[in-house]
C-alpha cells in the first residue's frame, strides 16, 4: 500500500486524513495498520518522529467505528506526549462526533477531567500515575476497554511506572488487543511484552537507517569550565530553532537564565514547571517566540515541533537509550537536522555506550575514537553577530562535517 485511500478505512477517517493533508503512510504505519486491523497484538520498535501515533490511532479508530461497544486506552509516559496524542486523535475524529478522547494527565484540574469522564468517552489518553489516581477514586471503569496502546513503553519503565502499569492492567479485560510501541528494546521491554502481549507481530524500523542520512552528528570535546563558552560559540554559528538538553531541573533553569543574559530568546521545560508553564513554553517555542528551548529528558518524548533544526546535548543523557529520543526531535517527517554533543572528560564512558548502542554500525565513529589522525583541533575564528561577550581563554568550535558520522573535535590545550 502506498496511499491511505487504498486502505480499507471508514469514510469518516478518509475525510479526516484528507483534511489533515495526510495522503501517504509512513513505513511504520504501512506495516502496522494492516496487522492491527487483523486484530493482532503488535510490538513495534521505531524512532520517534516516524509516525507511530498514526500507526496505532488510525486502525484503533477503524475498530471503534465498526464496534460501538468497544473502548480504547492509550498510555504515554509524559504529559507532553499525551497531549500530542490527544491532539492527533481529536483531528482524526473530526467526522465521528460520538468518538472523542478524554485526557487524564497531571497538572490539569481534576474537575475538568471528571467532566470529561462524565461524557463517557470511548478513548482515554492518560499518563499512568494520573490514571491510577482515577482508578483508586473509582472515577472510571476499564472493563470495556479492550484496545490498549502502550506508547514509548521504554520511557515508561525508565520513569518507574512498572507498578502503575501492573495496577492498570489488572483493571483491563483479559481478552483485549494490545499494541506496544518503543524506540528501543531493552530486556525490560521484552519481559513486558511477554507478560502482556499475546503472540505479537514484530515490527522494526531501523533507527540507523532512518536517522543517519538525515541527522549530522557532531561531538566537541571540552571541559566543564569552558562548556558555556563553547555553547555560545555554537549558538552564534547555527541558524534555526534549537533544543538544548541538560540533565537536571536545576541545570536547566540555570542554563536558560545564562543564555538569556547574552540576549538569546530562550524558554525552558522540566518536571517542576506547572502544566500551564510547560504549555506556554512549548507554544512559544513552536510559534517562534523563543528560538531556544532548554529541557530535561521529559521533553525528549512528546514534543512535536516540525521546524527544530538542532539538538544540542549540553549534558549526555543519563540513560544511553535516551540519546535516540533526544535527537529524534530534529529531522522529523523527512527533514534534515543536526545533533551536537558537548563532551566533558567524565562523560567519555557514557558516550562510548551510546556509540555502541545506537551508532554501532558506523565504523567511522569507532575509528575517530581509536585513532588520533581522525581528530581535528580548532580554535574558534567565527564571528559572533548575534551575541556579544568577553573572549574566553580557550574556545573551541567547528563547522559541522556533512556526514552521518559524528565529527570528533578536541580543543587544543592552552600553553
Amino acid at each position: 500500500m502506498t496511499l491511505y485511500q487504498e486502505m480499507p478505512l471508514p469514510e469518516a477517517l478518509h475525510k479526516a486524513l484528507h483534511l489533515m493533508n495526510f495522503t501517504q503512510p509512513t513505513p511504520i504505519q504501512e506495516q502496522a495498520i494492516p496487522l492491527v486491523l487483523q486484530h493482532r497484538d503488535v510490538m513495534a520498535c521505531a524512532q520517534t518522529g516516524t509516525g507511530k501515533t498514526g500507526a496505532f490511532s488510525i486502525p484503533m479508530l477503524t475498530q471503534l467505528i465498526d464496534k460501538p461497544q468497544m473502548n480504547a486506552l492509550i498510555l504515554a509516559p509524559t504529559r507532553e506526549l499525551a497531549l500530542q496524542i490527544n491532539e492527533v486523535i481529536t483531528k482524526l475524529t473530526a467526522f465521528t462526533p460520538r468518538i472523542r478522547p478524554a485526557l487524564l494527565i497531571g497538572g490539569l484540574p481534576m474537575a475538568r477531567q471528571l467532566r470529561a469522564l462524565s461524557l463517557k468517552p470511548r478513548i482515554i489518553v492518560a499518563t499512568p500515575g494520573r490514571l491510577v489516581d482515577h482508578l483508586q477514586q473509582r472515577n472510571l471503569s476499564l472493563h470495556n476497554h479492550s484496545f490498549l496502546v502502550l506508547d514509548e513503553a521504554d520511557r515508561m519503565l525508565d520513569m518507574g511506572f512498572a507498578p502503575q502499569l501492573k495496577e492498570i492492567l489488572r483493571h483491563l479485560p483479559k481478552e483485549r488487543q494490545t499494541l506496544l510501541f518503543s524506540a528501543t528494546l531493552p530486556t525490560e521491554i521484552m519481559k513486558l511484552a511477554q507478560n502482556y502481549l499475546q503472540d505479537p507481530a514484530h515490527i522494526a524500523i531501523e533507527t540507523t537507517e532512518q536517522s543517519q542520512p538525515k541527522i549530522a552528528h557532531t561531538v566537541i570535546e571540552t571541559t566543564g569550565e569552558h562548556k558555556n563558552d563553547v555553547l555560545l560559540d555554537q549558538l552564534n554559528t547555527r541558524i534555526g530553532s534549537i533544543i538544548i538538553f541538560a540533565k537536571t531541573k536545576h541545570r536547566t533553569d540555570r542554563l536558560a537564565k545564562y543564555l538569556a543574559k547574552f540576549g538569546h530568546s530562550v524558554t525552558r521545560i522540566h518536571g517542576d514547571r506547572s502544566q500551564s508553564q510547560r504549555e506556554s513554553a512549548l507554544l512559544g517555542f513552536r510559534n517562534g517566540t523563543f528560538r531556544i528551548l532548554v529541557a530535561t529528558d521529559i521533553a525528549a518524548r512528546g514534543i512535536d515541533v516540525p521546524h527544530i533544526a538542532h539538538v544540542i546535548n549540553y549534558d549526555l543523557p543519563q540513560v544511553p537509550e535516551d540519546y535516540v529520543h533526544r535527537i529524534g526531535r530534529t529531522a522529523r517527517a523527512g527533514a534534515t537536522g543536526e545533533a551536537l554533543c558537548l563532551l566533558v572528560p567524565e562523560e567519555h564512558l557514557q558516550w562510548r555506550r551510546i556509540v555502541k548502542l545506537y551508532l554501532k554500525h558506523d565504523n567511522d565513529i569507532h575509528a575517530a575514537w581509536g585513532q588520533q589522525s581522525h581528530v581535528r583541533s580548532h580554535r574558534s575564528q567565527a564571528p559572533m553577530p548575534e551575541v556579544t561577550r568577553k573572549p574566553s581563554p580557550m574556545r573551541s568550535s567547528a563547522a559541522r562535517t556533512p556526514s552521518s558520522s559524528p565529527s570528533i573535535i578536541r580543543p587544543r590545550s592552552t600553553p
